[in-house]
């Protein structure tokens, strides 16, 4: 891979990783180019390839339909394996498509490239001048297996403390844990089962690092509240992004069968220490 001639190289950490190479085997005007990113779906979990791919501009008066850079197949290939064709006709020479990348997982390099196939406009033979994209695999999940963790010195916000080992999951699945502690030696710790969850992700707040499918949990679960069972909490999470503090929490407290006996409300309000994280998930039961 490392002794081909780069020319040009992109990468964009985010959803999405970008690259652009060039590789001039040959002296014709119009070898392949491709662009490529590989994104992928939180909804779907599904990684996706998006290509575009363009005949290189001749040296003649109209490079922008010149008959030389027609070409009737060029294959899109994925590791060498052929996942989409198209063909190069004026006056753009260029088209675009996608197709799902599977049996990767984060951190792995993929190589996207255009084959020339088909005989160029000018006579030239195809099938040995090509352009090619290694790319990187983005971290991929569901926005439905996203989590949040509470991590540094104990989260603290509006004078309660919440365990260091918080972790909230976005399905309705046990194993998450949540206790909060306030002045006056009170204590609510909820039960493994949280009752409704909601993930979001607002593209306004920036939450990497790492990269998640969430930077919001809105959560209600059940639990006891100084030893007695029957209460409620509500609870929002928001990362910002490290080092935390900018992260925000909203903790409401209350007896189940009579809503109006709040113990506890402390509004959405940015952390007085500790730091919120958003996450992929992981296997959990």
């Amino acid at each position: 891979m490392y002794r081909r001639l780069v020319l040009a190289f992109l990468v964009v950490a985010a959803a999405a990783t970008t690259a652009a190479l060039v590789r001039p085997t040959a002296a014709q005007a119009h070898w392949p180019t491709i662009t490529a990113n590989v994104a992928c779906d939180l909804q779907t979990g599904q990684l996706t390839a998006n290509y575009t791919s363009t005949a290189w501009p001749g040296l003649g008066p109209d490079p922008t339909n010149d008959p030389s850079r027609a070409n009737p197949l060029i294959n899109i290939t994925l590791d060498g394996g052929v996942v989409a064709s198209g063909a190069y006709t004026a006056p753009n020479y260029s088209f675009s498509g996608s197709f799902t990348v599977t049996g990767k997982s984060a951190g792995d390099v993929i190589e996207v490239a255009a084959v020339a196939v088909g005989t160029w406009g000018n006579g030239e033979p195809g099938g040995y001048v090509l352009n090619w994209v290694d790319l990187p695999v983005p971290e991929c999940g569901t926005i439905g297996t996203g989590r949040f963790t509470g991590g540094g010195n104990q989260v603290t916000v509006g004078g309660a403390k919440v365990t260091r080992g918080l972790t909230i999951h976005c399905d309705r699945l046990l194993s998450n844990n949540l206790e909060v502690n306030w002045p006056g030696g009170n204590k609510f710790h909820m039960a493994e089962h949280v009752t409704t969850v909601e993930c979001s992700d607002d593209p306004n707040i920036i939450q990497a690092p790492p990269p998640a499918p969430l930077d919001t949990l809105i959560g209600v679960g059940i639990g006891s509240y100084n030893g007695t069972d029957g209460y409620t909490i509500e609870f929002t999470l928001r990362d910002y992004g490290e080092p935390g503090s900018s992260d925000k929490m909203a903790i409401k407290v209350y007896q189940t069968a009579n809503p109006a006996n709040v113990v506890l409300n402390v509004p959405l309000q940015t952390l007085t220490g500790g730091n919120l994280q958003a996450h992929f998930d992981q296997p959990h039961k």
